[in-house]
């Protein structure tokens, strides 16, 4: 089934290939200027630091409905080992297998594609088995660092979480953006909070994923009109799910990733942000968030902070 006439049309209006020339490989992120992240640190007033990040574990998020898309497996390698001989030194080491998209992270521009073509109009065939994805890899992303805004559309709507077919629209960003007392601007990277990952953190992981609320496929042109650098939210989706649309699977994806190049992060905490934010009463801060630089990866684990 070929996509609708809409989601072209929507297509052409986001569409970003070329806008930082023919070998540009990192999309909205260009918008992240020095000047941008001079003003990201002035945000920081109180000094207080809030972890955004689920707990990397084997009983995580992941229910098995994405093949291959594994909770983290840790195994201990050695344990307390005497390398060099009887009482030297001991240490141990442990390794670990996990899907890069199984709790909080970014996706990289090469996690969707749709006819054909990945992001600045590279040929979708460039991702391989043996070295992933040739351009456009997490990797590239090399620090991502920047003024973040928190659009608390639930505590905005006065609710604790927004109902599983809640899809946020552009006039529920604006809401947000009224009820904080804040703008989006030119390089921010936005977190959208819905509440939803409340259902995972009261324990029902099946639920928290279907069905779930999550950004309307008229967003993306929102996010485009105010040149955000990076958008993320606590569903595990980020789009509405299922779509809005029938039968249009993934399409914010395919216009955020694809069309506007940019980057998207899911499973993210935002439950003490959240209060944070409003015990501070603003909802603009530093924020850290520099994907771990997998080579070829078409998504990472990240572990982003906010700092108020």
């Amino acid at each position: 089934m070929s996509l609708p006439e809409e989601f072209h049309e929507i297509a052409k209006r986001v569409n970003n290939w070329g806008r930082w020339g023919a070998d540009d490989e990192i999309g909205t992120l260009n918008l992240i200027t020095d000047q941008v992240v001079r003003e990201a640190a002035a945000q920081v007033r109180a000094g207080r630091r809030v972890p955004l990040a689920l707990p990397l574990q084997q009983d995580g998020v992941q229910t098995g409905m994405i093949p291959g898309r594994v909770n983290p497996l840790h195994t201990m390698v050695q344990i307390n080992q005497e390398l060099f001989g009887p009482g030297t030194v001991a240490t141990s080491d442990d390794a670990v297998t996990l899907g890069l998209q199984a709790a909080t992270h970014w996706d990289a521009l090469t996690h969707a594609s749709h006819s054909g073509k990945i992001y600045n109009g590279r040929p979708a065939d460039t991702i391989t088995a043996h070295t992933g994805a040739r351009f456009s890899g997490i990797d590239t992303v090399r620090t991502l660092v920047s003024r973040g805004v928190l659009l608390d559309v639930a505590r905005a709507k006065g609710v604790d979480r927004l109902p599983g077919d809640h899809a946020v629209t552009p006039e529920d960003l604006a809401e947000a953006e009224e009820f904080g007392g804040v703008r989006v601007r030119s390089g921010d990277v936005v977190l959208v909070r819905t509440g939803q990952i409340q259902v995972y953190l009261g324990g029902d992981k099946h639920a928290y994923g279907y069905p779930s609320p999550g950004l309307s496929i008229r967003t993306p042109e929102w996010f485009h009109a105010r040149d955000a650098a990076a958008v993320a939210n606590d569903t595990l989706t980020f789009e509405i799910f299922p779509p809005e649309i029938e039968d249009l699977w993934l399409p914010v994806h395919a216009l955020d990733l694809v069309e506007m190049g940019m980057l998207q992060g899911q499973n993210w905490n935002l439950e003490e942000l959240s209060t944070a934010c409003a015990q501070e009463g603003r909802y603009a801060f530093l924020l850290s968030a520099t994907p771990e630089p997998f080579v070829g990866g078409t998504g990472t684990p990240v572990a982003p902070v906010a700092v108020l």
